[in-house]
């Protein structure tokens, strides 16, 4: 008994990171579908960050934005939002680890096209703002095969074949299971 418990122990403890990682990974939940814009500002006063949100008001450019696929992912003071939707702390975690930045003071604007590709737009200390014109020139000047991605289709499931005889027997049931021995 305790060697099975010890199996179990072992492997939930190995495989546990692996489930983890997967299902709070945000940007491979854009992969192919949409182009994720990441602004990591050390405060959500940042110029850059509010510039941004400030430009995603006007309709026009709202309209250029959801044209190009571009979904905007903002953290400030570690708090995440996802078009000003608030991410779980956990979540906002997994995309500062997703995207492994260096540390640094400054703010960073990282393009990701439906690849997965990283495009650093801006990094650095300088308080200016950011253009969403250089944004969208970024995403126009991507390469064809990135424009092209298209996301994954779920595979279906095979029809299982059922049998056509009409004379067959059923089959037997199965045997209970042997009692374990330690």
């Amino acid at each position: 008994m305790l060697v099975r418990s010890l199996t179990l122990a072992t492997l939930l403890a190995v495989a546990a990171p692996l489930f983890a990682a997967d299902s709070d990974a945000p940007l491979a939940k854009e992969l192919g579908k949409a182009r994720p814009l990441v602004v990591i500002a050390p405060s959500s006063a940042d110029p850059t960050l509010r510039a941004l949100n400030k430009a995603l008001e006007d309709p026009a450019t709202q309209a250029k934005f959801k044209e190009r696929n571009l979904v905007l992912y903002s953290v400030a003071q570690m708090m995440g939002k996802r078009e000003d939707k608030n991410l779980e702390q956990q979540t906002t975690m997994a995309l500062i680890r997703e995207l492994k930045l260096g540390a640094s003071k400054g703010t960073k604007v990282i393009l990701v096209g439906k690849d997965g590709e990283r495009h650093i737009l801006k990094d650095d200390e300088e308080n200016t703002p950011l253009d969403p014109a250089v944004i969208f020139k970024a995403v126009d000047d991507l390469p064809a095969s990135e424009k092209a991605v298209a996301a994954p289709e779920p595979v279906a499931a095979a029809p299982e074949a059922k049998p056509k005889a009409k004379d067959s027997k059923p089959a037997k049931p199965a045997a209970p299971p042997k009692p374990l021995e330690d």
